[in-house]
């Protein structure tokens, strides 16, 4: 007898110490290139414009008002917002895996055989009735000894994967955050430019009566006025195609929103812009941590190295204990007599696989090919970020030097049409001359236009490539 204890005792110990250990390797983070710093940043400068609250970042309260109303009610964001609480019904039930299954089961039989057969005959005599009655309430347990860490790797995985759908959901709202600030500043730039063209239109008309007045009195002939009229055509020809720019662009804002179609009230002009004038931006390896897109690749390949080891431990031996206890009896007066109708029993299961152990194989290194390819859009993942900060950065820096050239060059142009607009009068510049240098400021201004949008989204863009938004 003592010798029995000793080996259950041993086997129990034998369990305990292969259960510490779990099938698959831990994961680790795989290495990724970096730079040392993006651009000309310094390595020192630790800070960055990601770490700023959005609200802190857009400081347009119309801009706020509709990033706060995105958040709230873009579906996009609502649907990704439903997949997270998917993931956490099914984290709730992984955190159960350990734990063994538990039946509660009551059942009553009532078999009739017939006289003439050999039950029917045998219950007749020994019992001395012609029909059996059983009833059975009972407890069924189940548990499957995580022997090699199986489950515990699986519930790893599950945790991973609702991690993952949290991170992705943060990154549809960074992505959102951005979208509705372009969107804004692009109608900014609409509303310039519709100005820009309101305000050439009726110095066009100005040229137009001019130059009729000049050829009232014979200085020009018809051809003038022509040019003068069609270069006034081509200006108003811009409004409504601005006008209906602006309102497609208004109905998409606030789609985005997750609001009807509706006019989107705005005070503030391209040349207000509030925007930060320093964008540091933090060292590279940041990037990976604070990024929600970087992170959900990350714990995608998380749960993908979790699944490995799930499939190696069911490669490998798996131990069950099943118990069953509760009252039976074949007469219901006596189904509850305890301890009379009392009953258990217990076991252990040792299950091998063999025929379908190829099938277990397949399936293990299916996984560990599927995470060969998670780890590749990790990687992935970190080149693009990196080439999107970049991008900005050098978009941020050319943009800027863009803005000072154009804006000199509209000056020029505007010192130009007075030139020509009194050299015209003197008669010592024909009409070519006024309609040409007012159709070279018209475009100049519009691209002056276009290009402060441009460096305002280009701003937007470094704050989203860095990871800000989703705070």
């Amino acid at each position: 007898m003592k010798k029995n204890n000793i080996i259950i005792y041993t086997g129990l110990l034998l369990a305990l110490f292969i259960s510490a250990c779990k099938v698959g390797k831990n994961y680790e983070r795989p290495s990724v290139d970096l730079p040392k710093q993006f651009g000309t940043t310094a390595f020192a400068d630790t800070s960055s414009i990601a770490d700023i609250e959005w609200k802190k970042f857009f400081t347009d309260t119309t801009l706020q008002n509709l990033i706060d109303k995105g958040i709230k009610y873009n579906y996009d964001l609502q649907i990704a917002v439903k997949r997270i609480d998917i993931a956490n019904q099914q984290l709730k039930q992984a955190k159960l895996l350990l734990l063994p299954n538990l039946n509660l089961q009551v059942t009553g039989s009532y078999n009739r055989p017939s006289d003439n057969s050999l039950n029917g005959l045998s219950t007749s005599q020994f019992l001395g009735t012609s029909h059996i009655e059983n009833y059975n309430a009972n407890l069924n347990l189940q548990w499957e000894l995580d022997v090699w860490g199986k489950l515990r790797r699986q519930k790893e995985g599950v945790l991973a994967q609702y991690l993952q759908t949290y991170e992705a959901t943060k990154a549809v709202q960074t992505q959102l955050v951005a979208d509705i600030a372009q969107g804004y500043y692009n109608l900014l730039m609409l509303d310039k430019q519709l100005l820009i063209a309101k305000r050439n239109l009726s110095l066009n008309d100005s040229t137009l009566q001019l130059t009729q007045l000049l050829k009232n009195a014979g200085e020009v002939n018809l051809l003038a006025v022509q040019q003068a009229d069609a270069q006034k055509q081509t200006t108003a020809l811009l409004i409504p195609q601005l006008e209906q720019s602006i309102a497609i662009q208004e109905t998409a804002l606030q789609q985005l929103a997750g609001q009807l179609p509706s006019a989107v009230n705005r005070s503030a002009s391209l040349e207000s812009l509030n925007l930060p004038v320093t964008l540091p931006t933090g060292l590279p390896a940041a990037v990976v941590s604070r990024r929600p897109d970087i992170r959900s690749d990350e714990m995608a390949l998380k749960a993908a190295n979790a699944q490995v080891g799930v499939a190696q431990g069911s490669m490998y031996p798996s131990l069950t204990i099943s118990a069953q206890g509760g009252l039976e009896s074949f007469k219901s007066s006596n189904w509850f007599n305890v301890p009379g109708s009392l009953f258990g029993l217990a076991s252990g299961t040792v299950l091998q696989p063999i025929f379908n152990r190829r099938a277990l194989k397949t399936q293990f290194e299916v996984a560990k090919i599927q995470r060969e390819q998670a780890v590749l859009r990790f990687r992935q993942s970190v080149l693009n970020a990196v080439g999107e900060v970049s991008n900005a950065l050098v978009q941020n820096e050319k943009l800027a030097q863009q803005r000072q050239i154009a804006t000199g060059q509209v000056n020029t142009l505007h010192t130009a049409i007075k030139n020509a607009q009194l050299l015209f009068k003197s008669d010592m510049a024909n009409y070519l001359e006024v309609i040409t240098a007012q159709s070279n400021a018209l475009q100049a201004e519009l691209n002056l236009a276009s290009i402060q949008r441009q460096q305002a989204g280009a701003t937007v863009e470094l704050y989203r490539a860095l990871g800000g938004g989703w705070k």
